[in-house]
Order: C-alpha cells, then structure tokens, then sequence
C-alpha cells in the first residue's frame, strides 16, 4: 500500500489566472514585457526574469500591490471542496509555487496552512522590491528555477509515496516529469501529451476530485 501526496501549483491553478502576469499588467512598470517573454522562451531563468521583473517595482508600493492581489485573484472552482475532500482522505496537500510569499500567503490563509505552503520570498527594505530564494534547485536541478518544486518534492519523498502533480504551466513540467500522475491544463496538458507523461485534463478541483478517488482504488 502507497501513501498519497499532492503537488499543487498555485498561479492559473489554485488561481484561474496568474498573479504575477496580472500584478506586472496592472502596474505595468517599463521593461516587465521584454523579461516575460525572454522567460517563456527560455532565453532567461525563470529565476532571473521574475526577480528582474519585480526589481522593476518600488518597495513602497508593497500594500497596494497585496491588495491588488487579493481583489483581483479568482480561485478556481471547488478548491475548498477539494481540501476537505483531501483530509477526509488524510492525503497532503502541498502548495508549489513560483509566487511570492507577499501575495500567495494572504490569498491561501484561508485554505492551507502556511508550514505546506512552498514559494519564493520577499525583502522591502530597499528602494525596489527583491525576491528571495528559500527554495533554490538541488544538485539534481540545474534549470535555476528559483521556487524549485523538483527538489521540494524529492526532499519531502518517501519511497512508497504516490506523487500526484497539479499544475499548468512551464513551471511545473520537471515537477511532472517525476510525477507517478499529473493533473493538467494548458500549457503543462501538451508537454505531458507530448512526454507520454500519464496524465488526465482538469478544468475545476471537482474534476481533481474525481480523478483521486479512482487512484485511491489502485494505490491504497
């Protein structure tokens, strides 16, 4: 018998859109575009890019852009649903997101604890804003990755541990190349058709749902 954990992203998954990309819209400092798109055709890490880019935003607006977060952010439906669902099953959760702990926090306090909640960091004490890296790639990463969730999910592995990945983006493909199942939209949906990666599509948490109770069946 295998225990079950989950992996779960957080922009455009926890969220229907991403936090980052709609902060940078939002404020719109110059430059942001150039180093979104260097990111997503890997010409720079994603690293490099998000901490270039919020360098780009003035430490003093720390308040505005948290509020800005939390009135704009949607999550997606049946989140809640899915968490209680999940400890009725006494499965874990873990939050791995290439966000920042200034808005992911506030935006998760009512959903997941803060201790099972992984991202990157934040220091104003300075003219700009500058991103921290508690969670930096291990000696089995080299793809800078800033907020690694390869390396998290190898720290907190256990051998019989059944991996279930949830996710969306570039950000979450080497989590989900580990995965022994993902749960995929969009970008990361193509690259797990594309890998042969075993997978199934999800649109809401229900559909997440849904797809955990028929591997609760196989695995335990």
């Amino acid at each position: 018998m295998r225990s079950i954990a989950v992996f779960c992203d957080f922009d455009g998954t926890v969220t229907e859109t991403d936090n980052i990309i709609a902060i940078m819209k939002y404020f719109n400092p110059p430059g942001w575009i150039q180093l979104k798109d260097a990111i997503l055709t890997q010409k720079i890490s994603v690293r490099e890019g998000v901490g270039l880019m919020f360098s780009l935003l003035p430490s003093s607006m720390k308040e505005e852009i948290i509020q800005f977060a939390l009135h704009n952010a949607k999550i997606r439906a049946g989140f809640a649903d899915f968490i209680d669902f999940l400890k009725q099953e006494r499965i874990p959760l873990y939050i791995v997101s290439g966000g920042i702990d200034f808005f992911v926090h506030p935006i998760l306090e009512p959903f997941v604890p803060i201790a099972d909640i992984f991202c990157n960091g934040s220091d104003f004490s300075k003219e700009s804003i500058e991103i921290l890296w508690p969670h930096s790639c291990d000696s089995n990463c080299d793809h800078d990755c800033g907020c690694c969730k390869p390396s998290i999910i190898r720290a907190l592995d256990g051998d019989e541990l059944y991996k279930i990945v949830i996710g969306d983006s570039i950000t979450d493909l080497q989590a989900a190349i580990q995965a022994d199942f993902v749960l995929a939209r969009d970008f990361l949906l193509e690259k797990c058709q594309e890998f042969d990666i075993p997978h199934r599509p999800f649109t809401s948490f229900y559909d997440c749902m849904k797809e955990i109770r028929t591997k609760l069946e196989v695995v335990r």
